[in-house]
């Protein structure tokens, strides 16, 4: 039977803890629940009555309000017929007394009315109020008097008069003249919906969102300007539900929650009530998580005893078990410093228990651990040391086979790493230039002493073996694993920007970063350093062919890396002795920088 597993080991301290807030808490948790279970409808229920009380009263006022206007335009209109005594044709329709009963009418109304006409049968009248009709009323008033014709009142749809601050919201509400059997005209005038939203304001802030909206589902008033007059509100969800229900909904208002798209996909928790007399609906919405903000707040009572609760538990528990726990967690912490390569902490703990045993041994063996990590490091030093003095030492042995050069690998070195780090690159990147300058030339080894040594220029066919010693480096230095990202810049030092360069005539950003900056370097170090076949160049003009050259055969940035060390002053070139040619013709002189600075190069 195979050995059963044992469980993760459980501080003691937390075994404490858990039994303390066990005890503490599932009580509290009970009675949370119960509380929440008596409460949470009851909050909900009143939540939802509260907004059908709100909907319900605005509703209300809108049907009286309208009933009232209505009587009062029934009234003006039987006072009409008794003043024209049943005569509105002509020239009838604007006699004095008329025009006086309808400007009496409007300017009695207060700010109820802000227009009225009286037209005949034929259309034509006379009117009165504080605004002018504009298009749109005058398309109501068509409507409107094509419904007088067929003996109906007409109700119109909401409409904005104006512009800015003096825009109002109003509604064109006709009634018919008759007079018997027989079409007089029609009386219509247009209502100023503002205390519907004075109304709706009030409400909005008190914390509902409220608007009112048409059988259509378009918008007749709202709080504030978060929605235009006649836009379509069927996107949510409660107004559609009422279009739907159309003649249905206009005998109980209903309250239900809908996500409302506009408010990020808020859920929210409305009502509406309909206006029986104008198939309207008052609707007002709030976000469920304020709606039932009482209920959350419920919740988070419960919650907070429960906590209060908890952090009383794990006081107690903390100073219970704190004298058992402490010694083990120093020691932890101790370890987790070993584990972070720490070895200098010490256990301080004085205890005759077998704990205060265990810490002597772990300070121990802190100590021996210590010392044995700083004798690696140690070792890890001279190591490289090792490896670069051996990389200086195998540079030097080229730079000595080849009399012209002497000096010339450390020189690149210094160059390269002043650039690289000019050019703010990382450490780690240095480490890689500094070691791959040192052997760029490695491949000279392999070149034959007859055109290394030679001292005057070197025919095409010398040149042409005098640039493998770039791929011969390479080749030398391949299967040493360490020095794998050292390869380009010993192998494509020579290349240029211009794909003039060898061993592969690579252009532009197909050259990486490493060889281009010890290309740099040793172009600055061949012009600045003597050779039988050519005199050395003095700092500045060596500078100015560099500039010449930069973009077009040298890295640009390198190249400015290398002036700004310069112009600092950290470029010191030992002034060198004139050489003479001493008898050694050149098979070419050089016609321009360009070609001596190919001279320059071969033998580097």
């Amino acid at each position: 039977m195979p050995k059963k597993l044992l469980p993760t080991r459980v501080p003691i301290l937390y075994v404490i803890l858990g039994v303390l807030v066990l005890l503490s808490v599932v009580p509290m948790f009970v009675y949370s629940w119960l509380v929440q279970s008596i409460n949470r409808e009851r909050l909900i229920t009143n939540e939802r009555l509260l907004q059908n009380t709100v909907t319900r009263s605005v509703a209300d006022d809108i049907f009286q309000h309208q009933e009232s206007f209505r009587l009062m335009q029934t009234n003006l209109s039987s006072a009409l017929q008794v003043a024209s005594g049943g005569d509105l044709t002509g020239e009838h329709v604007r006699a004095p007394e008329l025009r006086a009963l309808l400007e009496n009418f409007v300017s009695s109304s207060g700010e109820l009315v802000d227009y009225a006409t009286l037209l005949n049968a034929e259309g034509k009248g006379i009117s009165a109020g504080r605004i002018e009709p504009d298009a749109f009323l005058e398309r109501e008033l068509e409507q409107a008097f094509a419904a007088a014709r067929d003996a109906r009142a007409y109700n119109g749809q909401p409409l904005v008069i104006g512009n800015g601050r003096s825009s109002r919201t109003v509604m064109l509400v006709s009634t018919p003249l008759t007079y018997g059997d027989r079409f007089l005209g029609m009386i219509a005038s247009a209502l100023d919906l503002d205390f519907l939203i004075r109304r709706l304001d009030e409400i909005d802030r008190g914390g509902l969102t409220p608007y009112v909206v048409d059988g259509q589902g378009r918008l007749v008033a709202g709080a504030r300007s978060q929605y235009a007059t006649g836009q379509d509100m069927t996107s949510l969800e409660i107004v559609r539900n009422f279009v739907e229900l159309g003649g249905k909904a206009q005998m109980v208002a209903a309250t239900r929650e809908f996500t409302a798209a506009r408010n990020k996909g808020t859920v929210m928790l409305g009502t509406y009530s309909p206006v029986n007399n104008l198939n309207w609906a008052v609707v007002v919405a709030k976000p469920r998580d304020e709606a039932y903000s009482g209920v959350y707040e419920m919740q988070r009572t419960a919650r907070l005893l429960a906590l209060f609760a908890v952090v009383l538990s794990i006081g107690v528990g903390i100073i219970a078990a704190r004298r058992i726990t402490n010694p083990l967690e120093v020691l932890t912490e101790s370890s987790h410093a070993i584990a972070r390569r720490d070895f200098s902490q010490r256990v301080q703990l004085k205890s005759r228990t077998e704990i205060g045993e265990l810490a002597s041994t772990f300070n121990f063996m802190s100590q021996e651990l210590e010392q044995f990590v700083e004798d690696l490091k140690h070792a890890a030093a001279e190591n490289r040391e090792l490896f670069m003095s051996s990389i200086q030492m195998l540079a030097g042995a080229v730079d000595e086979k080849d009399p012209y050069t002497r000096g010339h690998s450390d020189r690149v070195t210094k160059y390269s790493m002043l650039i690289v780090k000019e050019m703010g690159l990382p450490e780690d990147f240095q480490e890689i230039v500094r070691v791959s300058a040192q052997l760029h030339d490695v491949g000279k080894i392999g070149i034959e002493d007859r055109i290394l040594k030679k001292p005057g220029a070197l025919t095409a066919e010398e040149f042409d073996i005098m640039k493998t010693h770039t791929t011969k480096g390479a080749t030398i230095l391949r299967p040493v694993a360490q020095l794998k990202e050292m390869l380009p810049g010993i192998e494509l030092h020579h290349e240029s920007l211009d794909g003039k360069g060898y061993p592969y005539g690579l252009k532009g950003d197909e050259i990486p970063l490493l060889p281009r900056i010890i290309a740099v370097a040793d172009t600055f170090d061949a012009l600045t350093t003597n050779r039988p076949y050519q005199q050395a160049s003095d700092t500045v003009d060596a500078l100015r062919i560099i500039q010449s050259l930069s973009g077009k055969r040298l890295d640009s940035s390198a190249v400015a890396a290398l002036e700004a060390i310069y112009r600092r002053g950290e470029i010191h070139v030992p002034a060198l002795p004139s050489v003479s040619k001493a008898g050694t013709e050149l098979e070419a002189e050089p016609s321009d920088e360009d070609s001596t600075l190919a001279i320059q190069m071969d033998r580097t």
